[in-house]
């Protein structure tokens, strides 16, 4: 059996809220990279990303999920997961099955659909953002373990 495990994040003018579904299981990838039960019927672990109070519904909230603190929060290359989501009625929802772990989570609203964070001249976000946990964020980025769930 599993157990559930939620969060609440506010970030940036943001609320995520996660949910994870633990079981002492650990998955792999099949050769096109998806990941697999590690036990047949056994499932992998829900993750549920429901961000609101962007701005607008204009572009994409843009996400990352980290497995390690490797390249956080802004290497992309380094994610367990990366990528766009919609935006509706100023908000959007994205669930994903991914093995039981520490995972840490960012999420940006990309307006313009750039794929970045846009900044101004002194490297001060012009889009919204947010991160898991409710860290503060003052001139860096919460560190990887202030910003993760299991």
């Amino acid at each position: 059996m599993g157990r559930w495990t939620g969060h609440s994040i506010r970030f940036g003018g943001f609320v995520l809220v996660t949910a994870i579904l633990t079981l002492a299981a650990s998955a792999q990838r099949d050769p096109t990279g998806q990941y697999v039960d590690a036990v047949p019927g056994k499932p992998l672990c829900q993750l549920r990303i429901h961000v609101t109070g962007f701005r607008n519904d204009k572009g994409k909230a843009g996400g990352v999920i980290f497995a390690s603190p490797a390249g956080w929060p802004e290497d992309r290359s380094k994610t367990v997961v990366h990528g766009g989501f919609d935006i509706h009625n100023r908000q959007a929802i994205e669930e994903f099955e991914l093995p039981p772990g520490k995972y840490a989570m960012a999420v940006i609203h990309d307006e313009n659909q750039n794929k970045k964070l846009d900044r101004n001249f002194l490297g001060i976000p012009k889009e919204g953002f947010g991160f898991a946990n409710n860290q503060r964020v003052l001139l860096s980025a919460p560190s990887f373990q202030a910003a993760s769930t299991e």
